[in-house]
């Protein structure tokens, strides 16, 4: 697993719905006292009162990062969303779990529309608007380095804003020509690498307001016309100016330095960099913080560890589904799998799913940017509240809703983007955790009577399906569950195909595997084969299998169960 985002229960004082037992001598404490049933179900809340108010919810917590972190490929990470009640003691669980050399960031994200009132006390606490993201590496030694991720704000809007604040905005200037390009020298940087200093003989600076004036245009049209030359000038310091200081002299004229950064955004590119004056100040355009889209310019500022402009208005009926349960914005999720995923094959992993909203983002970005990114969605079964609206709408536990959502976003965004996307994959699969297809019949002679001998007749459950013995065949050998399915009808037998002739599987439990069906199935050539060890129509059938096999597949692997 390349990510995995995790939203957690928060540790609130309400119930946990999740039945572990956090030590042996407390469980059976529980259960005793009455606060447990025999299925052990909590039958108490979880107060701030309670000696254990923090414990527990570690408890619950820490064998699932230590899952979690087994699971991450080694250049993974994990998000973990958290309020302020148990924000410094699951940073020092992760510490324990991951490391403490694999912490990355822990993210303040404004989530003051959906926080609400700060609860009990709050005549004495301060509103909160503060949720928080703690980002762990499996490994940071071998981490790829963070995609930026931009905040985007209309140039405008972006000046307008500065002005607001009394701050100037820098850019208003444009390199109006640039002419006459004359060699001056080469010079050595500090790996000894060439750097090559020009002199621009023939150049002009003009504001944007002198063009404005000069075309008969409004300045936001000099912005777009202009894109490419606006600049302005800085004193910051860069790992080559000094050196081209000291060639050049006090000579007050434009100079341009060419040469291969070895570290930075352009490392390894021909950069070109243009000092200006005596002081040899940085010429830094306005296209390196910006970008163009739709004829509109936008200003971008790189994300940092404060995240805010997500709406949170209508985040209960994202994905066209009702859910108030802490649900989160889908482009506050899509930034986080767009820091670390600029491999675009990535398992994307979320066991504590909820409405699947990480399932929503990761086909919304698969669709902006052509990814084939992929979702595991892990919820359980837990039963919706029958007050809620989604309880009304019929869906009875909290993983039917994110079924149904997935669905629903998975039409929309495809539609949304036929013509960009037409590839989109936004199937899924839904898979429940069972016990095994397997009658249980392990039993030494003296722990069974002579009436009991009927029910080990059959070796397989009766009330399982053949889909059911073919995902428990797929489990065994460690086939990926999400490959293609198909069902084929050979020699009138149901037949199981999977990605392409890899698996082949019969589960005919009546005798009707024959030398006949099994010579045709062989024609496929798969790589391996399952039937039921019911379905032989005679002995010397199931015998001869590995016959025919040999003779027409033999890299045929075989299986009975």
């Amino acid at each position: 697993v390349k990510m995995i985002y995790i939203d957690p229960p928060y540790n609130t004082g309400n119930d946990f719905i999740y039945e572990d037992d956090f030590a042996e001598n407390t469980a059976d404490y529980l259960q005793r006292s009455n606060q447990k049933d025999e299925s052990g179900n909590r039958l108490t809340a979880n107060p701030e009162s309670n000696g254990r108010f923090h414990s527990d919810w570690l408890s619950m917590m820490y064998p699932r990062l230590k899952l979690a972190r087994n699971l991450l490929r080694d250049d993974g990470v994990i998000f973990i969303s958290i309020d302020d009640n148990e924000q410094a003691n699951l940073k020092r669980l992760c510490d324990e779990v991951f490391g403490e050399e694999n912490y990355i960031n822990s993210v303040s994200v404004n989530s003051k529309v959906s926080a609400g009132a700060s609860g009990g006390g709050e005549d004495k606490k301060l509103k909160k608007n503060i949720e928080y993201l703690l980002i762990y590496a499996r490994n940071f030694s071998i981490l790829d380095p963070v995609n930026p991720v931009y905040k985007e704000t209309l140039l405008s809007d972006y000046i307008s804003q500065m002005k607001k604040d009394g701050k100037s905005f820098k850019y208003t200037n444009v390199l109006y020509k640039k002419n006459d390009t004359k060699f001056i020298k080469s010079i050595k940087d500090g790996a000894g690498e060439a750097i090559e200093i020009f002199e621009i003989c023939d150049f002009e600076f003009k504001t944007i307001k002198q063009i404005a004036a000069l075309e008969g245009i409004t300045e936001n049209a000099v912005f777009v016309k202009y894109y490419e030359k606006i600049m302005t000038t800085t004193n910051a310091q860069t790992s080559i100016r000094d050196r081209v200081w000291e060639a050049t002299g006090n000579e007050n004229q434009l100079f341009a330095a060419r040469y291969r950064p070895k570290s930075g955004k352009n490392k390894e590119k021909m950069t070109e960099l243009l000092f200006y004056g005596k002081q040899k100040v940085l010429v830094i355009w306005l296209k390196d913080t910006s970008i163009v889209r739709d004829n509109k310019i936008y200003k971008r500022e790189k994300i940092g560890t404060y995240w805010d402009g997500f709406s949170w208005i209508n985040v209960s009926k994202e994905g066209d589904i009702k859910f108030d349960n802490g649900k989160k914005p889908i482009s506050m999720i899509q930034r986080m799998i767009a820091l670390y995923t600029a491999c675009p094959e990535a398992l994307i992993l979320d066991f504590f799913s909820g409405s699947a909203t990480t399932a929503h983002a990761v086909m919304q970005l698969n669709a902006e940017d052509g990814g084939k990114r992929k979702f595991i969605m892990v919820q359980i079964p837990e039963a919706c509240d029958e007050k809620s609206e989604a309880f009304k709408a019929g869906y009875k536990t909290i993983a039917d809703i994110g079924k149904e959502r997935i669905r629903r976003a998975g039409q929309k965004i495809k539609t949304d983007n036929a013509l960009t996307a037409p590839d989109l994959d936004i199937g899924f699969r839904v898979l429940k955790i069972d016990s095994s297809n397997m009658n249980d019949v392990y039993y030494s002679p003296d722990a069974i009577s002579k009436d009991d001998l009927h029910t080990f007749i059959e070796n397989i459950k009766p009330d399982r399906s053949d889909e059911d013995l073919l995902f428990q065949v797929l489990l065994d050998w460690g086939v990926d569950l999400s490959l293609p399915l198909e069902r084929k009808t050979i020699a009138d037998k149901p037949v199981f195909v999977v990605a392409d002739d890899a698996i082949v599987a019969c589960f005919d439990r009546n005798g009707g595997v024959t030398e006949a069906f099994i010579t045709e199935l062989a024609t496929l050539k798969p790589l391996r084969a399952v039937f039921c060890d019911a379905g032989f129509a005679s002995d010397s059938v199931k015998i001869n299998i590995e016959q025919i096999f040999k003779l027409l597949s033999p890299s045929t692997d075989i299986k009975t169960i």
